[in-house]
């Protein structure tokens, strides 16, 4: 199997501890500036678990993970791309047989999920420090991607997801959860842009995606798959 990870041509890395940055000229490693901070890197698995998903979410950490780990299910030795990895949640829901590449554009998250997905016994994973809207990869280079409690930060979601059709091979799901505001019942303040399932479903259909919503019920959760076409 080719695996995932080829670059795109003119782009150069710089590996720090693990992770991979994009060199600018002169081989410096392009800032980003995460929403959260990387000074908070270690009490983001905390906030997720005490307050985004009981209080503001409305929703229950352990059945998320069932739900996504009954999507994934069947994937096995393939190559994965994650929008947004984080902390590293995926190794609750995603086999560790498969080939996993991460990206953000916090350096501090990633490094807590490199050990976590160690700790896991993923054997064939790697960490990229970039955003979603400008991927270092080559075209057609995964088989699924994920997007996990992230897609609401992006700023320009119809340039995200141009991005995912490119990079993901003819057929490949993007497995999605976001929180949508039909499902926000105690009209809490969640962070982003939040879109209704119907304007997700939408931009998908717009940027040639068949999208499926998954008939799951979590809170202010949102479920679904865009399958690239």
């Amino acid at each position: 199997m080719k695996e995932g990870r080829m670059l795109k041509k003119n782009i150069t890395l710089v590996n720090r501890k693990g992770l991979n940055h994009i060199a600018k000229k002169g081989g410096n490693p392009v800032d980003f500036k995460p929403w959260l901070g990387d000074t908070f890197s270690f009490f983001y698995d905390f906030i997720m678990k005490s307050s985004l998903f009981p209080k503001k979410l409305q929703a229950d950490i352990g059945r998320h993970n069932e739900i996504l780990s009954e999507m994934l299910r069947g994937v096995r030795g393939k190559r994965v791309l994650e929008l947004a990895t984080g902390s590293g949640s995926a190794v609750n829901f995603l086999p560790n047989n498969n080939h996993y590449t991460g990206t953000d554009i916090s350096p501090g998250l990633l490094k807590i999920a490199v050990k976590r997905f160690r700790k896991a016994g993923f054997r064939n994973a790697a960490f990229y420090v970039t955003g979603a809207d400008d991927l270092p990869f080559e075209d057609n280079s995964f088989d699924v991607v994920l997007c996990i409690l992230s897609l609401n930060f992006f700023g320009d979601v119809d340039k995200v997801l141009r991005e995912v059709k490119r990079v993901g091979a003819s057929g490949a799901p993007l497995v999605c959860s976001v929180p949508v505001p039909e499902r926000n019942k105690a009209r809490n303040k969640i962070r982003g842009t939040l879109h209704p399932e119907e304007a997700l479903a939408s931009i998908c259909k717009g940027n040639g995606m068949a999208f499926e919503a998954i008939p799951a019920e979590n809170g202010a959760l949102l479920y679904f798959k865009a399958v690239c076409l």
